[in-house]
């Protein structure tokens, strides 16, 4: 028997459990019936814990999730009763630093026609992966506030850029683009009006494309790039930008494919194999739609299908593609993707097209 994969669940806040649940019934039905080798740790972690003990997430804990685990599910931690949203911070970014996972890849592949709100395009013209720095940059919580609540309020916030965060990010994209036969990748960018971090990452990016010879390397200002993704969304196959610009366009590539309910997400230290990995649906808590099923739960299916490609089943990934896209066709899916299923019924839509097939 091979070893256990031991992946550590954390529903979250929101509409986080309930996202959530159809995914782990997802990793339940591969680990018993599939016999993929899955061990499942379910963690009490979120703003319910926080308000009653205090506990984001603790060093030891993180510590034991690093040492024991292969991968954490993540459903979403956001709550309107932590207004400073301290556990959301201890939890992600915790993870994020704590595990340096320098690289967040956000795959934005649409799977249905329909779903594309521009004209004349289809499915198969938004096929984009944004790799976006996850360590560094404007998130580094570098600055602060000075006569906080007077007239005279300064508040500073510094964007943090080493050579060798932008170098290892950069070569993630183009290694991933190496390993999908993809062809192009673009840098988004604002080196004409940031003339240091900015320019230290266009610098970086030409450098190390110079070891991808067969890879064309297309610099872009991160405006200009919106600019034409919007219009020509097939020009674009991988995005590598830092923190902020890659949290942005992102989003912009997520909406591209459908809607934020349908965009998956994987936090990697990239080049590391068995290193602790985070995946999550990228929509956020949601508060006001928790408790009323009405969630899209096929970001979090698609996150664990990330995750189990980077336990080494790739094939599995894209059968859950596929089942998504066939219930999206039949309009098996939640409202906000033409459909009138709830969270449970759209993820157990999914599961019996997985079954039927």
């Amino acid at each position: 028997m091979p070893d256990k994969l031991k992946i550590a669940l954390i529903p979250g806040d929101g509409v986080g459990p309930e996202v959530l649940a159809p995914a782990i019934e997802l990793l339940e039905w591969y680990r018993d019936e599939r016999w993929l080798p899955l061990e499942l740790w379910r963690l009490d972690l979120g703003a319910e814990r926080y308000l009653r003990d205090g506990v984001g997430l603790p060093d030891q804990l993180r510590e034991q999730i690093k040492r024991e685990c292969r991968a954490v599910l993540l459903g979403a931690v956001g709550d309107p009763r932590v207004p400073g949203s301290e556990h959301a911070r201890e939890i992600v970014f915790g993870m994020r630093q704590g595990f340096d996972l320098f690289a967040n890849v956000r795959p934005a592949r649409a799977l249905c026609d329909r779903l594309i709100p521009l004209s004349n395009r289809r499915a198969q013209d938004i096929d984009i992966v944004v790799v976006r720095e996850n360590t560094e940059g404007s998130y580094a919580n570098v600055g602060g506030q000075l006569r906080r609540g007077s007239p005279q309020e300064v508040a500073v916030d510094e964007d943090v850029s080493t050579r060798f965060g932008v170098e290892r990010v950069v070569r993630a994209a183009f290694e991933l683009a190496r390993r999908e036969r993809r062809s192009r990748v673009h840098l988004a960018d604002k080196s004409n009006a940031m003339r240091n971090g900015q320019e230290l990452w266009r610098r970086v990016f030409m450098e190390v494309s110079a070891d991808y010879p067969e890879i064309e390397a297309l610099p872009e200002y991160v405006d200009a790039l919106c600019y034409r993704l919007v219009l020509d969304p097939a020009r674009y196959q991988v995005i590598v930008s830092n923190n902020l610009f890659g949290d942005i366009v992102s989003d912009l590539a997520a909406a591209l494919q459908g809607g934020l309910g349908l965009a998956p997400s994987a936090n990697l230290h990239w080049g590391k194999p068995g290193h602790v990995a985070v995946f999550e649906p990228v929509h956020g808590s949601a508060p006001e739609l928790a408790g009323r099923d009405r969630a899209n739960p096929f970001g979090a299916l698609r996150s664990a299908g990330l995750l189990l490609s980077d336990l080494g089943y790739p094939e599995e990934q894209g059968r859950i593609e596929r089942a998504i896209a066939r219930a999206l066709d039949a309009r098996r899916c939640t409202s906000d993707v033409g459909g009138s299923l709830g969270t449970r019924a759209a993820g157990a839509a999914v599961l019996s097209e997985l079954l039927e097939r």
